[in-house]
């Protein structure tokens, strides 16, 4: 073979080389593309979570506090019902109605 044929050869080996090469370049590109938009995809639900989970927080601590205005109210009326028994007990251990009333 001579010098020119194996030169020429040689160049489109590389020419189609080079072709794959260019493919190959191409397809990593789409790839890429594809990668960045899955990623800020992610990154945007990562977000909305993050402000879903936020919100939540922020409900359950006003919740928390509700519960315990309402505990509070709870055990006060708890509190005077355990005295109006105290009391109704007391008069019955008496034996009767207070004095001035009449009994029934």
């Amino acid at each position: 073979m001579s010098e020119v044929e194996e030169l020429r050869r040689r160049m489109d080996a590389m020419e189609a080389e080079i072709a794959t090469l260019r493919e190959d370049a191409a397809t990593t590109r789409a790839l890429v593309a594809i990668n960045d938009r899955d990623v800020a995809e992610f990154r945007s639900e990562l977000r909305a979570h993050r402000q879903v989970l936020s919100a939540l927080r922020e409900t359950q601590i006003e919740q928390g506090q509700r519960l315990d205005s309402l505990d509070g109210e709870v055990r006060r009326g708890f509190s005077t019902v355990l005295s109006a028994v105290e009391a109704i007990a007391r008069r019955l251990d008496r034996g009767g109605p207070p004095r001035g009333e009449d009994a029934r």
